[in-house]
Parts: structure tokens; C-alpha cells; sequence
């Protein structure tokens, strides 16, 4: 795919606010796009999802794993919140964490994140919660784009939480 054809369906996507299009599009975005228009490519597809979850909150719905751009959203807000996490803004990740955990139908989904949430709260950082907590392997064996398998630390982490009362 040239830059322009490529260009011309990011365009049509975005006018779409159809973000599941937008990560259908992304390796050809690496192999043509420079740097600062990949910026603004996940940039964009940060707008949308947060335009999605403001549209998501104000209707008082859960989003639904099976629908497409649900799915999409809930991933673009996910990498968001890891990439606070990965920047040490632990705070701002946990609040992410805690509104994702409630935003989705999937259970398995609310429950990874509720652990995210715990993880932050108790001011881990993302390398130690990727060390001690997850477990990357069987993540991603499973395929799930946010980190669903854990190790027996997380349910000292969910024991420990629980104690404290929160």
C-alpha cells in the first residue's frame, strides 16, 4: 500500500470514528509513516477513544468485548494506561485502571484490571507488576491484548487489598 492509499483510508477511518480500522491499519502506518506521523497516528486514535468513553460514561453502558469498536476502545485506553504506568505516573494509571475495570461487560477483563488497579494503588512499578504479578507467558499464549494471566503473587496482592479493606 503507497502513502497515499494508506493516507486516503486513515482519513476515511478517522471521519468514521472507527478506531478497530485505525489498529487494523497500524503495521502498514510503521512501514510507511515517519515518526512524528505515527505520533499523531496514536494520537488520533487516543482522541477517539476517549470520545468514546466520554459518549460510554454519560449513556451509564458497559462497553461489550465482542462489538468491534468497543474492543478497540477498551485496547487504545489500555495502552494508554500502560503507558502511564511505563512513565512511573503510577497515580494517573491507577484512576485508568479503576474506570477500565468498571467499563467493560467481559468479567475476566474487570477482573485483570481490578488487579492493575491494586498493583498501582500499592505503588508497584509496571517492571516489578511485569516481574512478580503478570504472567507474560500465558498472556500471551492467550492472546488478549492487556495482561490477563497472573502469577500466585497476585492473589497474595488481591488477599493482602482485601484485608486493608479496599
Amino acid at each position: 500500500m503507497d502513502k497515499e492509499e494508506l493516507k486516503a483510508k486513515v482519513l476515511q477511518a478517522q471521519q468514521n470514528s472507527d478506531i478497530a480500522s485505525l489498529y487494523v491499519l497500524e503495521q502498514n502506518a510503521h512501514e510507511v509513516f515517519d515518526e512524528e506521523t505515527l505520533q499523531n497516528y496514536y494520537a488520533n486514535i487516543l482522541d477517539l477513544a476517549l470520545e468514546r468513553l466520554t459518549d460510554t460514561l454519560e449513556s451509564h453502558v458497559r462497553m461489550d468485548m465482542n462489538d468491534v469498536q468497543d474492543f478497540a476502545t477498551l485496547r487504545a485506553l489500555y495502552e494508554y494506561a500502560i503507558e502511564h504506568y511505563s512513565a512511573g505516573e503510577i497515580s494517573d494509571a491507577c484512576a485508568l485502571f479503576e474506570v477500565l475495570s468498571g467499563l467493560s461487560n467481559d468479567e475476566k477483563f474487570s477482573n485483570s484490571l481490578t488487579l492493575h488497579t491494586i498493583a498501582s494503588k500499592e505503588n508497584i512499578s509496571l517492571d516489578d507488576f511485569i516481574a512478580n504479578i503478570a504472567d507474560i507467558e500465558t498472556t500471551q499464549k492467550n492472546g488478549t491484548f492487556y495482561i490477563s494471566e497472573f502469577t500466585k503473587e497476585a492473589q497474595k496482592l488481591l488477599d493482602n487489598s482485601q484485608s486493608k479493606g479496599e
